[in-house]
Parts: structure tokens; C-alpha cells; sequence
């Protein structure tokens, strides 16, 4: 009779003594086999040891090995029932990196595109009878397909155009199946971001306008893999074809869309979707780049006539007069007079005053848009400042230049957008013309602050300043729309601006003096052990870290926590985002506080030194920081965000008994300090604390009123 087919018969061998033909249940854990090996030669401490291959790959069998032999196997069976639970196992196993290169090397990889591109033409006569389990099957597949690449262990430059042209295919066929729809998304988006060449062949197998359906329906995930894929379009395609883009983009009114069925649809924006749409705001703007890096030329007539343009409209200049030499001459002393008037620094040749980049011809496109859509309150800012003679006048000229290259540096026109930032502005996706627009309110508000001011020309950078500061404080407020921005700046007028200021000046003054000095230096203490003590009960709390990659996917999660003694730091793979603090027991790592050797930030960390995109994006690295055990060993991490970061940079640096030095730690302490000195002067009120301490009085003549009570 032949043994059961989980049994296996393998030759096994140990220095020194005779080798052993055992039979193994592959049933069995890989703990419990080794533990039988190790009693057959009386081995102690089994979990020490670990079976290896006797080839030339000298590999070590694990757990994850053994798994990867089996699914390998389990995925080609002929039966649709054990394919499928295979499939589904393997779904949830890629995760895993260490199963994943096991699986890889047996050429998973390549298992798995077949099945795509070939094997799912053998069950499409099966859907009709079996839709369900068709659409499980190609969902799992997909699922560990997309599991298996993240691990970056696999070129994305392996895949056919046959492979290609089946994924691009399911965006359309399953757009009801939410599953293959989002994998499928997924996966083209990874395409582009990794490989030029698939760039090129996913942009001719997939159109905006099938992408634009699924953003019309109501699954904010697939919303957000949809502008994911568009945005990594955009990002890499090349810079002929970028604006040829944004124009099909916006014939197909993508804009309006995602403001009507996204922004203002009835549900909370996620932080991925707030991510991705952050995205394209910044890939939008970055479309006035060339503008902005384009020096006009004096002698082109194209560009002159738009200067020509704006004299037209604000002084309906009548028709030109003859070109004879007497006219020449009061035409040019004219233009001369009327460009003072329209607030040129070169009155001669304000041609001059575009040669400088920033902010170049795109400064002279905003002049020429607010002439032309807001005619009115252009003439009216240009004649109401010409007509002045008493030197306050505001040079509309000069200030649209400079405002234009200060909005450029506020919107961070022409920076590649950041891979941990989510700050999109709804306001900017209300209007087709948005950066104009925003001009325009904000060249009206410049106006507005300078007569608050009674600004002259020697004041220029200090309403620049203000003007900067009123936008800033609008923006932080995220206006909905532009008009609501425009309420918000109202609001902020110049006397407002002054009254905040003295406000905060006010109260760093206050406690400036002497005496207040020296009760800060001694409470200090105090409150530096208040804020270790809540860095360390933040850490026992944990917190969910994501593992980014270049997709920046949002299913990918591990989780470190602080014990409650503060001798061990726990941490693990976590399938989903956790709902509330995550169990130390569930944690399968730990890391002794001992042993930790230091921690390092930034562009210090290991894994910050790694080439790659995301490895040089600037705001990911003041994110990034790791810590540094054994004489090899890390762990890295990328803080969600700057508060998170300084919470644990705080914390570990407390654990090893060094200074906590970070923004937050310094920003808590002040306000702690404030807070407590406040407290501590309540009843000195309307009491004026002297700046030196009072004279000691003499001492009394006799002591005649000291009694003894007893």
C-alpha cells in the first residue's frame, strides 16, 4: 500500500554521525519535524536548529518555503475548488517578504502572468455558469499578483504587451466587479511609475475617457485608484505631450468631476484620496513651469503687442497716429507716460521687466487675463492709482510681477509633489483657470492692503510681506470655493494683520522680564518631565506606520508599540489599518530597549540611502528615521506625519537618555511654560513685577514686637 501523499521520505544528515532516511509529515509544523530530528540524535534546544539544503544553494527550509512549494503546486491543479482556496491562500500569504521571494524563485511570477494572459481564456466558457467563483479566481490572482510586486524583488520591465493589454482590459470588462477593477487599477499604475517603457505601452492601451466612468460612480477607492492612474500618467509623461494632456483632461471636463462626484459628493475625503488629489493639483500647476522659466524677448512683436494690449484697455487709446517723425516722437513720449502709468519700473521698454525668471511671461499672461475677465477692476486699480500725485500711489506693473512669483512659491510651481503630503485646496478645482484667478483676487488685495497701508514706493516689501501673510493665513482655513477665499481676505484686512501680530508680540514680551525669567528656569524641569513622560505613553500606545513604496498604496501596514515597563518595543505586519490601539501579543517582533545603539534621521537612515524616487523626495525625508541595534541590525520608518515623527524621535531619544530637541518638544514646552507661569501670576494681576528685586529694609531698631506664644 502506498504511504499517504503528504508523506515524504528525505535523507537527513549531521557532522559526524551516519545520515538517516526519515518520513516526514508535511502536515505537520516545521517546529514539530525539526524537534523529531533533533530527539533522533538527542539534540537539545531544537528551536536552535534548521534544516538546509545539501545542494550548492545551501538554503535554509523554512516555514514560508514550504508554503511556496505547496501554493506553487496547489495554483495548477485541475480542480476549480482547490485552485480557487489555493489562490485565496496565496492572496493573503504574498504579503509577506519572505514568502514572497521563496514564491518568486520558483518562478511565481511568471506562473501568474500565464494564468492571466492565457488561463483565464480557458474558464471564460465556464463564466457564464460560474461567474462567482471566475470572478474570485481572477481577483486572488490579481491580489497576489499586485502583493508579490510591491516587495520590489521583480523588474516591472518583464511584462509582455499580451500581459499589458489583459489588465487594460478589465478596467473595462469588470468595471462592476470592484475587486479586479481596483487590482487592475493598481497594477497600471504601478506599470507607469516603474518602467518608461510600460509607460508608453499602458498609454496606448488605456484612455482617459475609460478611466473617467469610475470616477462618476460612488466607491471612493476605486475614485482613488482611477486619479492615481491619471496622475502617474501625467507625472511621467514627457514634456511635449504634458500640456497635450491637460488639454484632453479638460475636454473631458475631469476637473468638474471629481469636484461634483469627489470633493463635494456626501462623505469624508480619506487621506489617500486627499493625497492623490493633492497630486494633481501640484501636476496642474506645475504646467505654468515653462511659463514661468521663459524670458520675454523685447524684440518679438507677439509679446510686445500683449504690453501694447494692456495700454489699450486701460486707456482706450485712440487710433495710432501717422508715422511721420514729429509723430514718432510724441507717440513714444505717449507710451512713455502711459507705461509710468501702468506701473512698469522700465517706462522706455517694460519688455525689460519680463526678463527675469521667476516669474518670466507668466506674470505678463496674469496681467493680460485680468485685463481681459475683469476688465473693470483692472481700470479702475490702473486709473485710480495714475491719477494720484501724492506718492502712494501702487505700481500695478511691478506689483503683478512680484505677486506672480510669490503665489508660484506659495503653490510650489515646478517641485515634483511630495509622497506624504495630502494638502489640496477644493478651492482650486472650482474654476478651469484656477491659478488666475487666484491672481486676480489676490492683485486686487495688494491694492487694497497698500491704500491700508499709505504705502509708498520705498514701503514695496513691506505690503509684499503683509499681502503674503493675508493669503497664508486664508489658505490655512481651506476655502471651499474662490469666492469664499475672497471672503476670508476681507476679513484679514491690513488693521487686522497688525492686531494679530501685536497680539503674539504681546505675549512672547510678557514674560521677557527678569523675574519671570528665572521661574521659567526653575519650573522648567518640571515640565521637560512632563513632556518625556507623555512621549513614553504615546509609545506604549503605538502607532500604525505605512510601508511606502512608489504606488504609495494604502493596504500595506505595520504597527510598533512601547511596552508598558519600557524594556521592549513590539512591532508587526498588520492585513489592514487598525481600529484603536493594536494587542502586544498580536505583534510577532520585539526589540529590547537595551539594545538599541542610537537613533538617526533623515538622510542618515539606511534605508534613505537606498537609490529610488521616494528615497529623494525632500519631505519624505524629514519623515524618515530608524533605529540601530546589534552591529547590523535596523528598523526603519517613515512617521504619517511631522507630529508622529516628533513624537517618537522624542520618545526613543528619551528611552536612551539623551535631550528631546524636536520642533513639537520645543513648541509644547513654550506653551506648557506659558501656561503654568500664567497660572502661577493670577494673583499678581494689575501688579507691575519690577525687573530687579526689591531692597532688603534695615533692620528694626529694637525687636520689642516679636512675641514668644508659649
Amino acid at each position: 500500500m502506498p504511504p499517504p501523499a503528504d508523506i515524504v521520505k528525505v535523507a537527513i544528515e549531521w557532522p559526524g554521525a551516519f545520515p538517516k532516511l526519515m518520513e516526514i509529515d508535511q502536515k505537520k509544523p516545521l517546529s514539530s519535524i525539526i524537534k523529531e530530528v533533533c530527539d533522533g540524535w538527542s539534540l537539545a534546544n531544537h528551536d536552535q536548529f534548521a534544516l538546509q539544503y545539501a545542494d550548492s544553494s545551501n538554503c535554509y527550509i523554512t516555514e514560508k518555503a514550504q508554503n511556496a512549494q505547496q501554493l506553487h503546486e496547489r495554483i495548477q491543479s485541475s480542480s476549480m475548488d482547490a485552485k480557487l482556496e489555493a489562490l485565496k491562500d496565496l492572496a493573503n500569504y504574498s504579503r509577506d517578504v519572505t514568502f514572497a521571494q521563496e514564491f518568486i524563485n520558483l518562478d511565481g511570477i511568471s506562473l501568474l502572468t500565464q494564468m492571466v494572459e492565457s488561463g483565464t481564456e480557458r474558464y471564460q466558457k465556464l463564466q457564464k455558469i460560474m461567474k462567482p467563483c471566475f470572478g474570485d479566481m481572477l481577483s486572488f490572482t490579481l491580489t497576489a499578483f499586485v502583493e508579490l510586486m510591491d516587495h520590489g524583488i521583480v523588474s516591472w520591465d518583464t511584462f509582455s504587451v499580451a500581459f499589458i493589454k489583459k489588465i487594460a482590459s478589465y478596467v473595462n470588462k469588470f468595471a462592476s466587479d470592484i475587486s479586479i477593477l481596483q487590482r487592475s487599477l493598481a497594477i497600471l499604475e504601478s506599470m507607469v511609475l516603474n518602467s518608461h517603457d510600460l509607460y508608453q505601452k499602458v498609454a496606448q492601451e488605456i484612455t482617459i475617457g475609460q478611466l473617467i466612468p469610475h470616477l462618476q460612480g460612488t466607491d471612493q477607492e476605486i475614485q482613488t485608484y482611477t486619479i492615481a492612474v491619471i496622475n502617474a500618467l501625467f507625472l511621467k509623461a514627457p514634456d511635449d505631450k504634458r500640456q497635450e494632456m491637460a488639454n484632453i483632461l479638460a475636454q473631458k471636463q475631469l476637473r468638474s468631476i471629481i469636484l461634483t462626484h469627489v470633493i463635494r459628493a456626501q462623505r469624508a475625503i480619506n487621506n489617500e484620496m486627499a493625497h492623490q488629489l493633492y497630486v494633481l493639483q501640484v501636476l496642474t500647476f506645475n504646467l505654468l513651469e515653462d511659463r514661468m522659466m521663459t524670458k520675454m524677448d523685447p524684440q518679438d512683436q507677439a509679446q510686445r503687442d500683449i504690453i501694447f494690449e494692456l495700454r489699450r484697455i486701460a486707456f482706450d487709446a485712440e487710433s495710432e497716429p501717422n508715422s511721420s517723425s514729429g509723430s514718432m516722437e510724441k507717440r513714444k513720449s505717449m507710451y512713455t507716460r502711459d507705461y509710468k502709468k501702468l506701473g512698469f519700473i522700465n517706462h522706455v521698454n517694460p519688455a525689460m521687466d519680463f526678463t527675469q525668471t521667476p516669474p518670466g511671461m507668466l506674470a505678463l499672461d496674469n496681467m493680460l487675463y485680468f485685463a481681459k475677465h475683469h476688465q473693470d477692476a483692472y481700470i479702475r486699480i490702473v486709473l485710480e492709482n495714475s491719477s494720484r500725485e501724492d506718492k502712494h500711489e501702487c505700481p500695478f506693473g511691478r506689483s503683478s510681477i512680484e505677486l506672480t512669483k510669490m503665489l508660484c512659491e506659495i503653490l510650489k510651481v515646478g517641485e515634483l509633489p511630495s509622497e506624504t503630503c495630502n494638502d489640496f485646496h477644493p478651492m482650486f478645482f472650482t474654476h478651469d483657470r484656477s491659478f488666475e484667478e487666484f491672481f486676480c483676487i489676490c492683485i486686487q488685495l495688494l491694492n487694497k492692503t497698500w491704500k491700508e497701508m499709505r504705502a509708498t514706493s520705498e514701503d514695496f516689501n513691506k505690503v509684499m510681506q503683509v499681502v503674503k501673510e493675508q493669503i497664508m493665513r486664508a489658505l490655512t482655513t481651506k476655502p471651499s470655493s474662490l469666492d469664499q477665499f475672497k471672503s476670508k481676505l476681507q476679513n484679514l484686512s491690513y488693521t487686522e494683520i497688525l492686531k494679530i501680530r501685536q497680539s503674539e508680540r504681546m505675549n512672547q514680551e510678557d514674560f521677557q522680564s527678569r523675574p519671570i525669567l528665572e521661574l521659567k528656569e526653575k519650573i522648567q524641569p518640571e515640565i521637560l518631565e512632563l513632556i518625556k513622560q507623555q512621549r513614553l505613553n504615546r509609545l506604549v500606545e503605538g502607532t500604525c506606520f505605512r510601508k511606502l513604496n512608489s504606488r504609495r498604496r494604502q493596504d500595506k501596514f505595520w504597527y510598533c508599540r512601547l511596552s508598558p515597563n519600557h524594556k521592549v518595543l513590539h512591532y508587526g505586519d498588520l492585513e489592514e489599518s487598525p481600529q484603536g490601539e493594536v494587542p502586544h501579543d498580536s505583534l510577532q517582533d520585539k526589540l529590547p530597549v537595551a539594545d538599541i545603539k542610537a537613533v538617526v534621521t533623515g538622510k542618515d537612515c539606511p534605508h534613505m540611502k537606498e537609490k529610488g524616487a521616494l528615497k529623494q523626495n525632500k519631505e519624505v525625508l524629514e519623515l524618515a528615521f530608524s533605529i540601530l541595534y546589534d552591529s547590523s541590525g535596523q528598523l526603519n520608518f517613515i512617521a504619517p506625519d511631522k507630529h508622529e515623527y516628533c513624537v517618537w524621535t522624542d520618545g526613543l531619544n528619551a528611552l536612551l537618555g539623551k535631550d528631546m530637541l524636536s520642533d513639537l518638544t520645543r513648541n509644547d514646552l513654550d506653551t506648557l511654560l506659558s501656561m503654568e507661569i500664567k497660572l502661577r501670576l493670577l494673583d499678581l494681576e494689575n501688579i507691575q513685577i519690577p525687573d530687579a528685586p526689591p531692597p532688603i529694609p534695615k533692620e528694626p531698631s529694637n525687636y520689642d514686637f516679636v512675641y514668644d506664644c508659649n
